[in-house]
């Protein structure tokens, strides 16, 4: 508990986590641009932990900024404290409830959108509350840029052809996927980045889904 306190009041003091209590909670909607200080395309890993992806990313890519999301402060207090000890300043944490993003990331504000092994939330009384839900996916669509890209990674089979049937409710181009991502050429599009649960998944043997996908605001034709 102590550790956790201290990572706490950590956060309270840093200026790349946006949180409850600060005065930037409030009004960072539409403004991530002012937040980074220049106009680089904004991409944002949701429930993203510890950050594992959000800073791996945003070392590959310096020209683009990074906004991690998750509910727990004592996760991205991780992410944060990197991002600091590397001075990554195209870095950022948000701590808030994902069904409520629409209230901190404007209506086109991103080009791209990140889940990285979500909870699948198996029984079908929470299907609603999967990250690929509609609901959530209409939130997505809303906040990408016409075209931006949205990425699922998952080792749960049964969330991935969830997912796969979701999306055929919107209007997304150039879907690709695999279901097993480690014998896919697109393993190359992930530069090596592994969060902790991807590594726990690979010892145990279990094989990784990825989509991707363009959303667009108005079916074509």
């Amino acid at each position: 508990m102590r550790n956790k306190l201290k990572r706490f009041a950590d956060n309270a003091e840093r200026n790349n986590i946006v949180e409850p209590g600060k005065e930037i909670y409030d009004s960072i909607k539409g403004n991530w641009s002012e937040f980074f200080r220049n106009s680089n395309p904004i991409i944002v890993e949701l429930a993203c932990g510890k950050g594992d992806y959000t800073i791996g990313l945003a070392q590959r890519f310096p020209e683009r900024n990074y906004i991690g999301v998750d509910i727990k402060g004592s996760r991205i207090w991780y992410g944060s404290t990197t991002a600091e000890e590397e001075g990554l300043e195209n870095v950022a944490f948000l701590r808030a409830q994902i069904l409520t993003i629409e209230n901190f990331i404007a209506e086109n504000e991103l080009s791209e959108l990140w889940i990285t092994f979500p909870d699948p939330r198996p029984r079908d009384r929470d299907e609603r509350r999967r990250l690929t839900h509609p609901r959530y996916l209409s939130l997505y669509r809303n906040m990408l840029v016409d075209g931006g890209i949205f990425h699922l990674k998952t080792d749960d089979r049964p969330f991935f052809d969830f997912t796969m049937e979701m999306l055929q409710q919107f209007p997304v181009t150039e879907l690709a996927y695999t279901t097993d991502l480690y014998e896919s050429p697109m393993l190359e599009e992930h530069y090596g980045i592994q969060t902790t649960y991807e590594k726990r998944w690979l010892k145990e043997g279990k094989k990784i889904n990825y989509l991707r996908c363009r959303f667009h605001k108005q079916k074509e034709g």
